[in-house]
């Protein structure tokens, strides 16, 4: 079993600026998938960022060039630093865990960009 534990979310003006964190327990982090997604108010959760364990990484279209995804193995964390940020932006963003055929999911923080 894994736990995700997410931090960094709050309240920010357009164009501002946030970092996400989410610390993962147990001995695969490293070995593991690991990303963000959102979901907006009457939406779908909807992927924003991946990244492999090879590092490779994957953007929703709408965050390129704006959000970027890292992670730290020794710490067993991942990021997600999110700059330019819109009012459209503003969804609860949870971390996704993927190792092997199994998914955990953290609780969920909550972003929301004011106009």
């Amino acid at each position: 079993q894994v736990q995700l534990v997410e931090s960094g979310g709050g309240l920010v003006q357009a164009g501002g600026s946030l970092c996400l964190s989410c610390a993962a327990s147990g001995s695969t982090f490293s070995v593991a998938d690991i990303g963000w997604y959102r979901q907006a108010p009457g939406k779908q959760r909807d992927l924003v960022a991946i990244i492999s364990s090879a590092g490779r990484t994957t953007y929703a279209n709408s965050v390129k060039g704006r959000f970027t995804i890292s992670r730290d193995n020794a710490k067993n964390t991942v990021y997600l630093q999110m700059n330019s940020l819109k009012p459209e932006d503003t969804a609860v963003y949870s971390c996704w865990y993927f190792y092997r055929q199994y998914t955990y999911w953290g609780q969920g923080t909550q972003v929301t960009v004011s106009s």
